[in-house]
């Protein structure tokens, strides 16, 4: 169609050529111009004609191959937009028929949108990149100076390099939030840790950053604030344990103070919130200055006026509790586990040279000792009270037997007829007494390793003197005895040789002491205590004097 157009046009315009060559050679034949002139002429209109084709012909080759290097560039231009937004360019067929003009009109509306296109994705770029950029600042995270050089010099602009950068954003922004929320905790921790030490919290944390104080903005979540809030949480923790660790003396002192001394229940009131805490660890104590200066100062205050005046309540504690040693030493007949006399006496303890806290530990232990001692010795004790007992009915009966007129009929004569019976029933029993004894002392001497001492004198030497001075005693008496017999063989003798006498009169006086089998203990045994067994030996010698 193009083709038979164009053709018409020529023929049209050869048409008016040969009309106006017609009409010319018409005036040249009417002006009579030669032929020569008019090939001339005609030559000259050839020539121009030519020029002004060729002109035109130039002109149009120009024009095409601007709009094909148009074509060309605006193609290039395309591809290129399309290689940095990651997509694949269009398919241009050079072969394709189509004026050039058509190709251009086609390709500008898609180079134009493509353009569009990737303003809108750099723009995409540039806000991810600013909030990686910002959030970088904040986390103190680099970022690469080649990912606004890509975006500036239009690079790479795919959506998988975006994707990639907010990949990285939304890492980012999850660590900013770990680290607000870290920064929250560390801020929850100083707030209550300040709270029970009775420092400013805000002041505090003013000081590691001016945000941190902001209950409104946007807090510093940098590492250098991260790890400052965490040094000063470490160091403030370190400061609570010392504190507790003062309060938990200072508990334990108030409360030994106060059974001490049998402190009232209303006095204890004020302090019971210290003593309360006691068993309390470090991460329990939360109420608020309950491990500040100004409190701890408070309590310590407390405890130094108690003090004193437990050095004066432990001299008198000491002196009951020396009583009650000697008293527990004086029931078992045992030595008193003394300390030296200087450690003892009022002047060591009120100079101070003597801890009275310490001295009253060792007299605790002392009694505690005793005690234990005190119970072991029991059944002994028991059993050497029966024997004394025994041999103190043996010494009466003894005296009794001196005595001639204990037949003689009298008040109470009866009673004393009785008594005697029992004594001699309860001297019987000696020897067992003493064999049981014997041996549940030296069985308890075999279990603790040590003399069991009476009021001084080792108790199985006292026994075995009683069991010699016994067996003595029994052969005296068969001696007696047998004298006895052999004078009255010989007053019988006598009789029947001269006749019977007057027997003397017996007299009745006691047996003189050195003649007791008591005699021997005194003698022999150097006590530093009396017993009463002794005691009753004194009082017979004594009297015989």
């Amino acid at each position: 169609m193009f083709n038979q157009r164009s053709s018409n046009q020529f023929v049209h315009l050869e048409t008016k050529f040969e009309f106006l060559l017609q009409e010319l050679q018409k005036i040249w034949d009417e002006v009579g111009v030669p032929d020569v002139e008019r090939d001339t002429m005609i030559l000259t209109i050839e020539q121009e004609c030519m020029e002004v084709f060729r002109t035109k012909v130039d002109d149009a080759k120009k024009c095409k191959v601007l709009l094909q290097q148009a074509i060309a560039s605006y193609e290039a231009e395309l591809v290129d937009i399309c290689s940095a937004l990651g997509e694949q360019p269009p398919h241009f067929d050079q072969n394709a028929s189509g004026s050039l003009k058509k190709k251009l009109e086609t390709i500008i509306p898609q180079l134009e949108d493509m353009k569009m296109r990737k303003v809108e994705r750099r723009d995409e770029f540039f806000v991810v990149l600013d909030q990686l950029q910002k959030i970088s600042i904040q986390i103190c995270r680099s970022t690469e100076d080649s990912l606004y050089k890509m975006v500036v010099e239009e690079t790479d602009l795919s959506l998988k390099r975006l994707e990639e950068l907010r990949r990285q954003l939304l890492e980012y922004q999850d660590e900013k939030r770990n680290r607000v929320n870290l920064v929250m905790d560390h801020l929850n921790i100083l707030n209550s840790l300040c709270l029970v030490l009775g420092m400013d919290f805000k002041h505090t944390i003013h000081e590691i950053h001016p945000t941190l104080d902001d209950s409104e903005g946007e807090k510093d979540v940098t590492n250098n604030t991260v790890d400052s809030l965490a040094n000063l949480i470490q160091r403030l923790r370190k400061v609570k344990i010392q504190r507790w660790q003062m309060l938990q003396n200072h508990a334990s002192a108030l409360l030994e103070m106060w059974n001490l001394m049998d402190t009232p229940i209303e006095q204890q009131t004020k302090f019971q919130n210290v003593t309360r805490h006691i068993a309390a660890s470090e991460s329990e104590i939360t109420e608020p200055n309950m491990l500040s200066t100004d409190f701890l100062n408070h309590v310590e205050e407390e405890v130094s006026r108690l003090q004193q005046l437990k050095s004066s309540k432990l001299k008198e504690i000491f002196q009951k509790k020396r009583l009650e040693l000697e008293e527990i030493c004086r029931e078992s007949h045992m030595v008193t586990e003394t300390l030296s006399a200087m450690e003892y006496s009022n002047e060591a303890l009120e100079s101070g040279t003597v801890d009275p806290t310490c001295l009253l530990e060792q007299i605790e232990l002392q009694i505690t000792r005793a005690k234990e001692e005190a119970l072991s010795r029991k059944e002994i004790l028991e059993k050497f009270e029966k024997w004394l007992a025994a041999c103190q009915e043996e010494c009466w009966l003894e005296e009794y037997n001196r005595d001639d007129n204990r037949y003689n009929a009298g008040r109470g004569a009866h009673l004393t007829l009785k008594r005697a019976e029992k004594a001699r029933a309860l001297v019987n029993k000696i020897p067992g007494l003493v064999e049981a004894l014997s041996s549940k002392t030296t069985a308890w001497e075999r279990e603790k390793g040590l003399e069991f001492i009476y009021d001084g004198g080792r108790l199985l030497s006292m026994l075995t003197e009683y069991s010699t001075l016994r067996q003595e005693k029994e052969q005296e008496k068969q001696r007696q005895r047998d004298m006895k017999r052999f004078h009255g063989q010989v007053l019988a003798e006598q009789e029947v040789l001269y006749g019977s006498k007057r027997s003397p009169s017996r007299s009745g006086k006691k047996l003189p002491i050195e003649k007791c089998p008591w005699w021997a203990l005194i003698r022999n045994q150097n006590f530093e205590k009396a017993t009463p067994l002794v005691t009753l030996l004194r009082r017979e010698l004594s009297e015989s004097k």
